[in-house]
């Protein structure tokens, strides 16, 4: 069993996300997710498979960066924006993430479209300090 360090876990999760939302190299982000991947979020398919699916499905334009970062023991949460995925809005996310011997091991998120400055009440930006172009 390998044990990992919640900033192990943190550096894990961003290299993770990297390799499969950005670059889409889906034999490089096997090795960060569990052969035994549990899905909670109700838009992907279970397991690894269906993460992978629902990615090679968005546009070759998809973008995933992150502003946020916390980790406590094996679980994660991370902050971030989905954009080009060939829908009107970007996706705002926090992904929970609960690793299992060095490997993200179960998985939760919750989604919203990014607001534009016209449509936010607080006129605050959801992600970052600027409003979406």
């Amino acid at each position: 069993m390998t044990r990992t360090t919640p900033e192990e876990n943190k550096a894990l999760v961003l290299d993770a996300f990297d390799t499969l939302f950005n670059k889409r190299n889906y034999a490089a982000a096997e090795r960060y997710w569990s052969d035994s991947y549990i899905q909670h979020s109700a838009h992907i398919a279970p397991g690894r498979e269906g993460l992978f699916e629902l990615i090679r499905s968005l546009p070759g334009t998809l973008r995933y960066e992150s502003q946020l970062i916390v980790a406590e023991g094996d679980y994660v949460m991370v902050h971030g924006r989905f954009s080009g995925n060939g829908r009107p809005a970007a996706w705002i996310a926090v992904d929970v993430i609960r690793f299992q011997d060095g490997k993200l091991a179960e998985h939760w998120d919750v989604l919203q479209e990014e607001a534009t400055r016209a449509q936010s009440v607080s006129g605050l930006p959801m992600f970052g300090d600027r409003f979406p172009e």
